[in-house]
């Protein structure tokens, strides 16, 4: 049935019933809103000139290109975190410290926001392509790191193939944990203790090996420093994970290794591997006859700390990056995450963006003395 224009459009009148159909301001299309203009100018019983059928397809393209861009962001124009769930970056493999850390941020900040936040874990390379992909990502909210010591502020120094610098291309929301490392022995092995340990170290020099997951750790670093400081010589055993190094150690192919608090306290409090100290200025509540660094007489002032963080894409709008940092410091004030956290051997962070990023400054200047000084860089 023709509808009103059609019956006064001469044009289409005069069309033969069959083709009709190809009178284009008449043709079924999704676009033929865009064709309202056309139709009141159409009764004419002049045939469409080819002027006349470019110009009405130029419109027609130009409101079929314009259809899709409506419906490709359903969140557009929707405050931030409305549009859409927030993805969580983990630089590292699923059933890790890091990764404990980060699930229980992602669900209590998802509750703070009402929005989902949905953790992707990325963990290969060190931690550099978790990194590598939040620093790509758009600067909208959307898409966020819990970073570690390792990938943001020691890859960079020493391995040269990392193109991305934390500082230019991370916005630091805030710290969320600090945690010690402990250096546990070998069953067997007579050392209970740091001095102990010193003592053995200088009186053999070399004949001790220690193992970490990798060159370039944060627990490499930590070794090091403590060798420098100790003045004493051991043999650096690296291995690609942190199983290798707790297997190798309760096996006795390692003299010593060395683990964060949360995979170290087990092996202690079970008597599985000996305490030897924890490298903060305190002992630590979870193993309390495990000594600290400070205490000996060797490492007065020593203290080296592994911290995990929440960051945005640079470029993030500040009132995104504040309200992360608000919510953030509402979760690690929660009794449940503290908890969590502490009997972890985690403290819990605190501050703004502003001191964690004064923080990160400060933790990168440490890290740059002791690779200079050691030599350290990835092969």
């Amino acid at each position: 049935m023709a509808s009103a224009w059609q019956e006064n459009c001469a044009l289409w009148q005069n069309r033969p019933l069959s083709t009709r159909w190809m009178c284009l301001p008449c043709r079924p299309s999704p676009a033929r809103t865009a064709f309202a203009g056309m139709r009141l100018a159409c009764p004419s019983p002049m045939p469409l000139s080819r002027r006349s059928l470019l110009s009405a397809a130029a419109s027609l393209a130009a409101a079929l290109a314009a259809a899709p861009a409506a419906h490709a962001a359903p969140g557009a124009g929707k405050p931030w975190p409305a549009a859409g769930p927030i993805t969580l970056i983990v630089p590292f493999g699923a059933g890790s410290d890091v990764d404990a850390t980060a699930r229980l941020i992602a669900e209590k900040l998802g509750a703070r926001l009402h929005q989902s936040v949905v953790v992707d874990n990325v963990p290969a390379s060190g931690g550099v392509l978790g990194v590598s992909k939040v620093a790509r990502s758009h600067a909208d909210g959307y898409t966020l790191l819990l970073g570690f010591d390792g990938p943001v502020s020691i890859a960079q120094l020493v391995n040269s193939s990392v193109r991305y610098d934390a500082e230019r291309d991370l916005a630091p929301v805030g710290l969320t944990t600090v945690a010690p490392m402990v250096i546990v022995a070998r069953p067997g092995l007579p050392v209970h203790n740091l001095n102990e340990l010193i003592s053995m170290a200088r009186a053999r020099p070399g004949a001790l090996t220690y193992a970490t997951p990798g060159v370039g750790t944060v627990l490499h670093l930590a070794m090091e420093r403590l060798q420098e400081r100790a003045r004493i010589r051991l043999v650096h055993v690296p291995y690609r994970g942190v199983a290798q190094v707790t297997s190798e150690v309760m096996g006795g192919q390692v003299d010593l290794g060395i683990l964060m608090t949360t995979g170290a306290t087990p092996l202690v409090q079970q008597k599985k591997l000996e305490g030897v100290g924890v490298t903060s200025a305190q002992r630590i509540d979870v193993i309390p006859e495990v000594m600290s660094f400070a205490e000996a007489p060797d490492l007065k002032g020593f203290e080296l700390e592994a911290w995990t963080g929440l960051f945005a894409p640079a470029r993030t709008p500040e009132p995104v990056v504040s309200r992360l940092a608000a919510e953030l410091a509402e979760v690690l004030k929660l009794p449940e995450v503290r908890k969590r956290l502490q009997d972890s051997g985690a403290t819990p962070g605190s501050g703004t963006p502003a001191t964690f990023a004064q923080f990160l400054k400060k933790e990168k200047a440490s890290y740059t003395q002791i690779v200079k000084s050691a030599n350290i860089q990835v092969e």
